[in-house]
C-alpha cells in the first residue's frame, strides 16, 4: 500500500511516496488507495471493501522508493487539477447540471402520464399495459447501472454521457414514431436503460468533486431532482392532453430536453473522475519530458471490464445479503420511492375520477410534492447541515459518525405517515381536493430529508464500499418504482382510496423506527459489519 511521508516529501514535480516493493499490485488494483493517500486518511482505510478484508492494514516502513515507484503520477498539494481543488462557482455549476441530467431522466419516466388515456384509445390496449409504459422506463433504471457503472470506471463520466445521450434521444424518437404497441414498450425500456447513465454518472460527479464537509449541501438540491422530475411530468403532459396535442408530441417535448441535456454535457460537462485525470496527466508527462516511465494507477489496472461487471452485478446483493442495516435503509428508501410512482396511478383516481378533474389539473395536484421537496432542500442547508458542521468541529481531525447524518431522517420517519394517513382520510369526492392535494407537501419533504439523510449515512458507513452500497439501493428501489404502479389500480379498486392510502401509511409507521434504531445501535451494528470501513 501506499501513503505520503512528510519527511522524505522532494521539491521535484512529483509526490515522493514510501513504497513496500514486493506490493506494486496493490498500489495500482485500487483507486481508493490513492484518494485516501492523498488525503493522509491511512488510519480510516480498513481495504478495498471486500467482504475478507477484516482488520486494518498496517502502515509500511520506510523504504528507497523504486524507479517504478518515484514515476507514479498523483495529485500534488493543492494540485489544480485535482477537482476538489477547483473553484467553488465551477464545482457548483458542475452539480447543477449533474442535477438536470438526473432531471432529465426521471422527468421522463413520468412524461406519458397525462396522455395514457390517448395512448390507450390509439393503441387499443388497457391500463394494465398503460402502466407498463411508466413502469419498463423505470425497470431500466434498475438494469442500465450494470452497463454504465463499469463503463464509466474505465473510460470516465464524460464519455459515458457523451454517447448516452445520443441513444437516449433515439429511444424517444422512436417512441414519438412507434407504430405499435410492442414499439412502444421496447423503446420506453430502452430509454430507462439509456438514461440510466446520467443517474450513474451524475452521483459520481458530485462524489468527484465535493469532500464529505461539503457533501451534505451539494446533495440537498442533488436530491430533489430525481423527486422534481416525476412529480412534474404529468403537469406538462396533463396539460397538452387538455389543449389536444397529440401524444407523439410528448415525446417530441422529452427529445428536445433531451437535447438540451445534450447540448449542456458537450459544451459544460468536464471529466471529474480521478484516475481518468491522473491517465491524462501521466500521458502530459511523458511527452513533456520524453520519459516513458511517468505512470498513472489506472494504467495498470489489472481488474478486467468482465470483472467489474461481474463484481457490481454480484456485490451489491451480497451486500444486501450479509448486511442487514443495510437491507432495512434499502427497503425503507426504495418503499417510498415505489409510493412516488404508484401515486401516478393514485391520484387519476382520487382527482380524475374523484374530484372529475381534467388530466391538466389533475397534474397540478402534483405540485405540492416538489414544493414540498424544495423546502426540504432549504431546511437541510439551514438547519440540519449547521448542526453536522458543528459535530465536524468537534471530532476535528477525525471524521463525526455516520449517526450525525440521521438527524433529518428522524423527523421524515415521522412526517410520512402523516403525509399517507393525511392523504388517505381527505380523499372522499366531498371533501376540498386542497386537502388531499394539500398531503403531497408533507410528503415531498419528508421523502427529501429522508433520504439525504440515509444517502449520507451510507456513503458515511461503508467508505470505500460505498459504491456497491448506493448501487444495491439503486437496483431495489428502481424495481419498487416499477412495480408499484402495476398493482396500484387493482389496490385503489378493491380497498377505496382510503384503506388503500391508510396501508401505505401502516407501513412506513413499520418502517419508521429504522433510523431511531441506526441512531442509537449504529456504532454497534458497523462494529459487526462484515464489509465494514468506518466503526467510528
Amino acid at each position: 500500500m501506499i501513503y505520503h511521508d512528510p519527511g522524505t516529501a522532494s521539491h521535484s514535480d512529483h509526490s515522493t511516496l514510501v513504497v513496500q516493493r514486493d506490493d506494486v499490485s496493490s498500489i495500482v488494483s485500487s483507486v481508493h488507495d490513492i484518494e485516501f493517500a492523498e488525503k493522509g486518511r491511512r488510519n480510516d482505510y480498513y481495504g478495498d471493501g471486500s467482504d475478507d478484508v477484516k482488520e486494518p492494514v498496517p502502515k509500511v516502513k520506510e523504504t528507497c522508493p523504486s524507479d517504478m515507484d518515484r514515476f507514479l503520477v498523483l495529485f500534488e498539494e493543492n494540485d489544480p487539477e485535482n477537482p476538489f481543488n477547483w473553484s467553488g462557482t465551477r464545482r457548483w455549476f458542475i452539480s447543477a447540471v449533474a442535477a438536470f441530467l438526473i432531471f432529465n431522466a426521471t422527468f421522463a419516466s413520468s412524461l406519458p402520464a397525462g396522455v395514457l388515456q390517448q395512448m390507450e384509445t390509439h393503441f387499443n390496449f388497457s391500463g394494465e399495459v398503460g402502466a407498463l409504459v411508466l413502469s419498463l422506463f423505470v425497470l431500466g433504471f434498475a438494469v442500465g447501472p450494470i452497463l454504465w457503472g463499469p463503463l464509466s470506471e474505465h473510460y470516465g463520466r464524460r464519455p459515458i454521457s457523451l454517447y448516452s445521450f445520443p441513444l437516449f434521444i433515439g429511444t424517444q424518437i422512436g417512441c414519438a414514431l412507434s407504430p405499435n404497441t410492442a414499439s412502444i414498450l421496447i423503446f420506453r425500456f430502452l430509454g430507462g436503460v439509456f438514461s440510466a447513465a446520467s443517474l450513474t454518472n451524475s452521483g459520481g460527479i458530485m462524489s468527484d468533486i465535493f469532500d464529505g464537509s461539503a457533501r451534505g449541501r451539494a446533495l440537498a438540491g442533488f436530491t430533489l431532482a430525481p423527486f422534481a422530475g416525476p412529480s412534474m411530468a404529468p403537469l406538462v403532459s396533463g396539460w397538452m392532453n387538455v389543449a389536444g396535442v397529440s401524444w407523439r408530441w410528448v415525446f417530441w417535448l422529452q427529445t428536445i430536453v433531451a437535447g438540451a441535456a445534450l447540448i449542456l454535457v458537450v459544451f459544460a460537462l468536464p471529466e471529474t473522475f480521478k484516475p481518468i485525470l491522473l491517465v491524462r496527466k501521466a500521458e502530459r508527462r511523458r511527452k513533456q519530458t520524453g520519459d516513458g516511465r511517468w505512470w498513472a494507477p489506472l494504467e495498470k489496472q489489472r481488474v478486467s471490464f468482465l470483472r467489474r461487471v461481474k463484481d457490481i452485478v454480484t456485490r451489491p446483493f451480497q451486500m444486501l445479503v450479509g448486511e442487514p442495516m443495510l437491507l432495512a435503509i434499502t427497503l425503507y428508501m426504495s418503499f417510498v420511492y415505489g409510493v412516488i410512482y404508484l401515486l401516478f396511478e393514485a391520484y387519476p383516481i382520487v382527482f380524475t375520477i374523484g374530484h372529475h378533474f381534467n388530466s391538466g389539473v389533475s397534474g397540478l395536484m402534483f405540485l405540492p410534492i416538489p414544493i414540498g421537496g424544495t423546502v426540504a432542500c432549504v431546511l437541510y442547508v439551514v438547519y440540519f447541515d449547521p448542526i453536522y458542521q458543528v459535530a465536524v468541529k468537534e471530532h476535528h481531525p477525525h471524521h463525526p459518525p455516520p449517526e450525525h447524518r440521521l438527524h433529518n431522517s428522524l423527523y421524515a420517519s415521522l412526517i410520512l405517515p402523516i403525509a399517507f394517513f393525511w392523504f388517505a382520510w381527505t380523499s372522499y369526492p366531498s371533501v376540498s381536493f386542497w386537502a388531499p392535494m394539500m398531503a403531497g407537501f408533507p410528503l415531498g419533504m419528508g421523502t427529501v430529508l429522508l433520504y439525504l439523510g440515509l444517502f449520507n449515512y451510507i456513503i458515511d458507513t461503508y467508505l470505500a464500499s460505498a459504491a456497491s452500497a448506493l448501487a444495491a439501493t439503486v437496483i431495489v428501489r428502481s424495481f419498487f418504482g416499477a412495480g408499484f404502479p402495476l398493482f396500484a389500480n387493482q389496490m385503489y379498486d378493491k380497498l377505496s382510496p382510503r384503506w388503500a392510502s391508510t396501508l401505505l401509511a401502516f407501513i412506513s409507521v413499520v418502517m419508521a423506527p429504522i433510523p431511531f434504531v441506526l441512531r442509537k445501535y449504529g456504532p454497534a451494528l458497523r462494529r459487526r459489519s462484515r464489509t465494514r470501513i468506518n466503526d467510528v
